[in-house]
């Protein structure tokens, strides 16, 4: 088997063979390099060559993908909600919306 899914930055995928999970973090066409950032934080380098002739299918980004950085705050996973403030209903009085 080899892969079909062409590289693409921000892509998560899986080496089938190795069972190896891995993000595309940067590919430079010039030099024939794809790099990518495994699940454990490695960091390895693919050519166009290998790349094709590998056993990688695309994924669905892994639940825990931060779990080989040391503690990444919640502004920089890239979500622009994060629920911090959601008050419960039964909460809120009017007088807490007021300007006094």
């Amino acid at each position: 088997m080899t892969t079909v899914a062409d590289p693409i930055v921000g892509n998560w995928y899986k080496d089938v063979e190795n069972k190896l999970a891995f993000k595309i973090i940067d590919i430079e066409e010039n030099s024939d390099s794809i790099e990518v950032q495994y699940l454990d934080g490695d960091i390895g380098e693919y050519d166009y060559d290998s790349w094709y002739n590998s056993t990688f299918d695309t994924i669905e980004e892994p639940e825990d993908w931060t779990a080989p950085f040391d503690k990444v705050a919640t502004d920089d996973l890239g979500y622009t909600d994060t629920d911090q403030h959601n008050p419960k209903f039964e909460n809120l009085a009017i007088d807490d919306y007021l300007d006094n």
